[in-house]
């Protein structure tokens, strides 16, 4: 049974591509962006469908850690359900590092090192993600909000990325068709901006978008739910910059102006992540 996958930017309609497909070939979409796996956080997140359609959405509070590993647990056992009724699930998303760990599986491949684990477990979380920038810059910064906070996570990566040989270091340079045909991938799509400029504007139209439809009120509504700043699902682009501007801490003009200026990064990191995996049939606009 076939396995799409649609991924790429941010504010490239990588949702509308997914129901187009799911209805061409009886397909259910999955979501694989982990800033959409929390309930509550709706209209920032951009959550475009009711989750009566698709996969994924809602999975735990703001307040709770929810990482790459989580994310693969789930996953599995949902596209072999999903196969199993004759479907096509359609993986859709932009966080790389949960599809890096679902399709290709780096991470169990590379044995314990009880040494180094003992060495990493009195660190402060600060001081594991500076060692792990230190091996990957590109690695931090593609972990999720929950994982950067998570020590265990944090420690994982540093193991994983501090083998001693380059073989056993995990990399996406050259195609891995072997493992994309077991698990019946038949189309890994990427969208993408060539022009930066472009990118930058659907990302301000976005931006504006959000706040006409009230994501001003959707912070004010979490806040008084209990939430905070530092919660996992709360440190997300967009909801930090509106915490900042709900305690008087900037402008209202500026949080925009950081919110905007923040997305657009992301997107670039998106980007730079994903052109590693030659498995991706990128698509421009």
């Amino acid at each position: 049974m076939n396995l799409i996958v649609i991924t790429g930017q941010t504010a490239t309609g990588k949702t509308a591509l997914a129901v187009e497909l799911a209805k061409k070939y009886d397909g259910e979409l999955i979501n694989f962006d982990s800033r959409q796996i929390y309930k509550h956080l709706d209209i920032i997140t951009g959550k475009d469908l009711p989750t009566s359609q698709i996969h994924l959405y809602d999975i735990v509070t703001p307040d709770k850690y929810f990482s790459s590993f989580d994310y693969v647990e789930k996953a599995r056992p949902l596209i072999e359900e999903i196969k199993s009724r004759g479907k096509t699930p359609i993986l859709v998303g932009g966080t790389y590092l949960y599809l890096k760990h679902l399709l290709y599986d780096f991470d169990v491949k590379v044995p314990p090192n009880f040494a180094l684990r003992d060495i990493l477990n009195v660190k402060t979380v600060d001081e594991l993600q500076t060692q792990l920038k230190k091996l990957s810059h590109d690695e931090l910064d593609g972990m999720n909000n929950s994982d950067k906070n998570n020590p265990r996570r944090l420690i994982r990566r540093i193991e994983i990325l501090s083998q001693s040989t380059s073989d056993e270091k995990p990399k996406i340079t050259r195609k891995n068709e072997g493992h994309l045909n077991k698990l019946g991938v038949t189309s890994y799509i990427g969208i993408r901006y060539l022009n930066r400029d472009d990118l930058a504007k659907a990302i301000n139209t976005r931006v504006k978008k959000r706040i006409e439809q009230g994501a001003v009120l959707e912070v004010k509504g979490l806040l008084d739910k209990g939430y905070k700043g530092s919660d996992p699902g709360m440190k997300t682009i967009g909801y930090q910059e509106l915490i900042k501007y709900i305690k008087g801490d900037i402008g209202f003009d500026q949080a925009i102006e950081e919110w905007t200026n923040h997305e657009i990064q992301y997107a670039k990191r998106q980007y730079t992540f994903m052109k590693k995996d030659n498995n991706i049939s990128w698509r421009n606009i």
